[in-house]
Formats: structure tokens, sequence, C-alpha cells
């Protein structure tokens, strides 16, 4: 009886250490298999790892935080108007209600010396412990992994499709009727273009919504290309309610100081293995 309820235990334990099913993709890792992908044809070989399924939604968040800081409300919308601090801080405190170790610590206190960015008034340090359980931003290459199909990618230019109408919400189709033409930003706010509830549209090949279209998501590390360097802005993936059709893409990159917010700004989370 004492060996039975010790492998009890056992397996309770080890099923609340495992992210729940519905709400976690794992991702198999390796090498990018989209041609499409800024991935493809590099030497980056990408871990396994867990995502979540669905951007964080307006209810998971005040579950964890107790506010909204959202401008189209409802439960089931991903939550918006988030600086990547704010959800530095959600990445921390949820993982410390699910009684899992942080994977980031947050010094308010302590001056990042790597950040030079000069629209960061904050500048917070933010640590991070690789080996823990707990939950985390996806890094600019797993997001753009994921996205792109990871293993099973069948080269799609969004996430999931090449048709941009059947797996994202942006600029034409996400508010009181259908816009056509160019971006115009006019357009937009005259047609009520906003957030959806998320898994609306198709998954791609993961098993994964809303990657393209519906809110900007924040990654976890620096932005970097020729013009900017190391410290001056955090990634950003994924197009949004607003975001035209290219920002849609699976590898189109984009970027913003940490503290920046906006009401196509959110993200998802992830876990290591």
């Amino acid at each position: 009886m004492k060996t039975l309820s010790i492998f009890i235990f056992t397996v309770i334990l080890l099923s609340c250490n495992q992210p729940k099913h519905e709400e976690f993709v794992l991702v198999k890792g390796g090498v990018s298999q989209n041609s499409k992908s800024n991935l493809f044809g590099s030497n980056i070989a990408i871990k396994d790892f867990y995502i979540g399924r669905y951007e964080v939604t307006q209810k998971q968040w005040k579950e964890v935080m107790g506010n909204n800081p959202s401008k189209f409300i409802g439960d089931s919308l991903p939550v918006e108007g988030v600086t990547w601090y704010d959800c530095i801080e959600y990445c921390i405190k949820r993982s410390e209600k699910e009684q899992l170790t942080p994977y980031y610590h947050l010094s308010k206190e302590t001056v990042d010396k790597d950040n030079i960015g000069e629209y960061d008034s904050l500048k917070w340090t933010v640590t991070i412990n690789r080996g823990a359980n707990g939950y985390r931003l996806p890094t600019e290459a797993e997001w753009e992994y994921a996205a792109s199909g990871g293993a099973k990618s069948k080269n799609f230019t969004y996430s999931g499709s090449n048709d941009i109408n059947t797996v994202a919400w942006y600029w034409k189709n996400s508010g009181r009727d259908e816009l056509s033409g160019t971006w115009s930003w006019p357009n937009i706010e005259q047609n009520h273009n906003s957030t959806k509830p998320v898994g609306l549209k198709q998954p791609n090949e993961l098993g994964i919504y809303d990657m393209s279209g519906n809110v900007r998501e924040w990654c976890d590390d620096w932005y970097i290309d020729h013009q900017t360097p190391m410290g001056v802005t955090r990634s950003q993936r994924g197009g949004g309610w607003m975001g035209s059709e290219l920002r849609c893409q699976s590898a189109s990159r984009d970027n913003f100081e940490a503290t920046g917010k906006g009401s196509d700004q959110g993200f998802r989370i992830c876990r290591n293995k």
C-alpha cells in the first residue's frame, strides 16, 4: 500500500509539472524546413519546447495580474496594451502561482547596463535561469520556427496558409467591413477594426493559432539587425489586427522599446521541455 501511494504521488507530481495539453503545443526541435523562413539554410537548430496554442487572453491575464490593460475588452480576446516588462512580470507571477521555478528574475532597482534604448525610461534588469521550468517568452528564433510550421512545415508564407484570410486577423478583415486597396490608418479607424477572440481562424501545421495577425507578440530577445545594435529594442513578431499583409508573414521581423505598448501588442508564453 505504501509503494502504491508513493507511485500515485509521483504520477500526480509529474503531471502537475507538464503543461496542460489543450493550452500548450510541444514543438519538436530541429532546423527550419520552410524555405521562406529567415532560419532556412542556417545552422540554427531549435530545441524541443512548449509554446502556447493561443495568445494569452484577458481572462488568463486577470487571473494572474488582477487588472486588465486592454483597449478591446473580452475574456477570450488576447490581452493587449502590455509592455515587454509587463509580460516578464506575468511569466514570473504565473510561474509562482503554479509552483514552478521562475525563468526570469526582475530587478526594478538595478539599471540594465546592456540597455542603451533612448526611449526606455525604466531599463529594469532582467536575468534568466535557463534550467527553470517556469513560463517565459519565446525567443525570436523559436517563434519563427513554430510559426513556420517547425518540422511539419508545408512552406507557407503566413502561419498555416498562403491565404492570409484563413489564418489571420489583419487590417483588411478585422473590422465592420472588408477593406481593400492599400493600407490606410484612417480607413482602419473608421472601420472599427479590433482584436478578435483567440482561435477563430485556422491553426498552422503544429496546431497553433493566430501567429499571423490578431496581435503582435513580444519575444524574449533583443532585436538586432544591420541598423539596430543590441540593447535598443525588443523583438516582436506576428503582424496584428491593424498590420499589413507583409507584417503578418511568418518571416517578417518587428521591434519596439521594452516600455512601448499599444492595442495591437500582446504575447504568448513558452516553457522549456
